[in-house]
């Protein structure tokens, strides 16, 4: 099976980066697993509670209560990981040709805003094996 793959749009505001489309792919079972184990320790570091009901919060509220998790973890811990979901996302330069893409550059987004979203869209790609396993 291959892996999971969306495109998002901005659409829904009329920023900088409004019309601009981005390709988001699933990370490899390793890297994700190696993410995970990454979160998981800073975040024993930091001493922050994972709720134990975030299985049962679906995809959109695990991605918010995820993120807002690993807001608590220490900013030098935190920013590696943040990163490597932004390898996830490449950009569509021509949303009329979603064949093409290429790796996203700083420019590509020009809105924070834009970039917190996709941060979320890549977190909820990744975390619906939580989902599935609380079923």
């Amino acid at each position: 099976m291959a892996r999971k793959e969306l495109y998002y749009s901005v659409s829904d505001t009329k920023g900088r980066d409004e019309g601009k489309m981005f390709l988001i792919k699933e990370m490899s079972a390793m890297q994700a697993e190696w993410w995970a184990i990454r979160v998981c320790l800073a975040l024993g570091n930091a001493g922050v509670e994972i709720p134990e009901n975030i299985a049962n919060m679906g995809m959109a509220g695990m991605a918010v209560e995820g993120l807002k998790i690993v807001a608590k973890i220490p900013a030098d811990q935190a920013k590696p990981l943040l990163d490597e979901l932004m390898t996830c996302i490449s950009f569509v330069p021509n949303p009329a040709d979603k064949k093409i893409t290429r790796n996203l550059l700083d420019d590509d987004i020009e809105e924070v805003s834009t970039r917190l979203k996709l941060r979320a869209e890549v977190f909820k790609l990744h975390v619906d094996f939580f989902t599935a396993a609380a079923a």
